[in-house]
């Protein structure tokens, strides 16, 4: 696999696989993100997810992929911390907001930022009719919000906060995903990557959520914890790799803007599982999503 991997990249093929890779993690990622904001609280849920990646992921660090390079090891001291810092900024938006409000503000700050540090870092740049797709997704994301707050009944005392955390989730969304990008491409076996990303991203949460748990006055029972914590460990490999994969075969930017349909699919989940209402201008607004996301793939 490693080897067809760096054989397509750069080809027209490796640019259909990465477009595949990333729909499919807008899809994963929804999911994802559902899995935290739901009815326990995100910094357990948070933790379980972790604990269930990192457990997944050490037999391959350790006994599959090749041993990383030894320049490999600062990149993941920056992954770790550039993680952290954005795991931290969901957990307090997802606390403070909804999630059909909070997540559309969270991924629509990210392909900006992402498109930029692309261009400065890896010297890819945009034709006019892509950045007319970006700004034609921003505005879906960015009315989805706002069209979201207006109506939200829940924690509208916390909803200017968590508006905040959101935007620096968005921020963090951006530094991630470039330096992501730049940690994946900067070995020769983009697997190795992923192995040790996952077994040294899940390694802190699981702490703080532990502290939390036990200071806890009525504590939730763990088998639902558990669950939870395997079926994020199972997606987050393939939401979260995917688009790194993604973004070694073809632009980074062009993964992180398709990747943001994942707020269409994330107000499908909160349709179908958060009792969360969708109506005729929710659909327009995810359908301008969408059509973004088409412009600038079709415009490069």
């Amino acid at each position: 696999m490693s080897a067809w991997i760096q054989s397509i990249e750069g080809t027209p093929t490796g640019a259909t696989v990465a477009l595949i890779l990333a729909l499919m993690a807008a899809v994963l990622h929804a999911a994802f993100g559902a899995l935290q904001k739901g009815r326990h609280d995100p910094l357990l849920a948070r933790g379980v997810i972790d604990i269930s990646y990192a457990l997944m992921a050490a037999p391959f660090a350790f006994f599959v992929v090749p041993w990383p390079e030894p320049h490999m090891w600062l990149i993941f001291i920056g992954v770790f911390f550039i993680h952290a810092g954005y795991k931290w900024a969901v957990l307090l938006s997802f606390r403070r907001g909804a999630f059909t409000v909070v997540y559309p503000v969270m991924r629509g700050t990210g392909p900006l930022f992402t498109v930029i540090g692309a261009w400065l870092i890896f010297d890819e740049t945009f034709t006019g009719v892509q950045w007319l797709g970006v700004l034609v997704l921003l505005a879906g994301l960015y009315g989805l919000a706002a069209y979201n707050m207006a109506r939200v009944t829940v924690a509208r005392d916390t909803l200017v906060a968590a508006l905040g955390f959101a935007m620096l989730t968005g921020l963090f969304v951006a530094v991630y995903t470039t330096f992501d990008a730049y940690g994946i491409r900067a070995t020769a076996d983009p697997f190795t990557f992923l192995a040790w990303f996952f077994f040294i991203d899940g390694l802190l949460f699981p702490c703080l959520a532990l502290r939390f748990y036990l200071r806890m006055e009525e504590r939730p029972p763990l088998a639902p914890l558990a669950l939870r914590g395997v079926a994020g460990g199972l997606i987050a490999p393939f939401s979260f790799g995917a688009v790194m994969l993604a973004t070694r075969l073809d632009q980074v930017g062009e993964a992180a803007v398709l990747r943001e349909t994942s707020t269409i699919f994330a107000a499908l989940i909160g349709w179908l599982f958060l009792r969360e209402t969708v109506g005729p201008a929710r659909v327009a607004l995810m359908a301008l999503i969408a059509a973004g996301a088409v412009i600038v793939e079709v415009g490069g």
